[in-house]
């Protein structure tokens, strides 16, 4: 199938309304097991695994997430947001948290960049939308000064890990327990470095 012509734009943050109207949720048929790579405790290895019974996962469903609540959760001003447009219609977005000292997934850096979020209509999946927002996600970061970009995901998620991997991202931190609400659950944090890109009007 010939993925479709995609459009991404840099939006203003008023944008979140109609941004949380893509759907993040996701049925879960597959989680990754994961184990140490024989002689490096610094590399993971993930190993699929199908589950018994699929479910849906939807992180704008969990108490106090989604989109509504960022502005009111975070200073967003020096936060990129994205969308995405094919043939007229919004069909995913991304969203990169920068430079906010509030937010611990930015380990106090100036120099790193999270994906905060991405988002594709079902429709659209596989349809290389995801890439294109990603792709202007690492694009404005790099501009902006960011030397790596971060991800969260979590083991339940097999196609965000087959996607970030494939995108050169590496699996640095496996953390069972960190979401005491989902015990079930790993934390996996990964990261890119990203080419020196600094726009003219940017500032470090």
């Amino acid at each position: 199938m010939k993925p479709k012509q995609v459009h991404v734009t840099q939006q203003p943050v008023s944008s979140l309304t109609d941004y949380g109207q893509v759907p993040i949720a996701f049925e879960i048929r597959r989680i990754c097991d994961v184990s140490r790579a024989d002689g490096d405790v610094n590399d993971f290895v993930l190993t699929e695994r199908a589950v018994a019974t699929p479910l849906i996962k939807d992180y704008d469903a969990i108490a106090g997430e989604g989109p509504a609540r960022w502005r009111v959760r975070f200073d967003l001003s020096n936060w990129g947001i994205f969308a995405a447009h094919s043939r007229g219609q919004r069909v995913g977005g991304a969203v990169v948290a920068f430079r906010s000292p509030e937010v611990d997934m930015l380990e106090g850096r100036d120099d790193l960049a999270v994906l905060w979020d991405i988002r594709v209509t079902p429709d659209m999946r596989s349809n290389g939308v995801g890439t294109a927002l990603l792709r202007a996600a690492e694009s404005w970061a790099s501009a902006n000064g960011a030397a790596s970009m971060k991800v969260e995901t979590q083991n339940n998620n097999v196609p965000a890990c087959r996607f970030y991997s494939r995108h050169g991202y590496v699996l640095r931190a496996a953390n069972p327990g960190a979401y005491p609400e989902f015990p079930d659950e790993i934390q996996l944090l990964w990261y890119k470095d990203l080419p020196s890109r600094i726009s003219p009007g940017s500032s470090r």
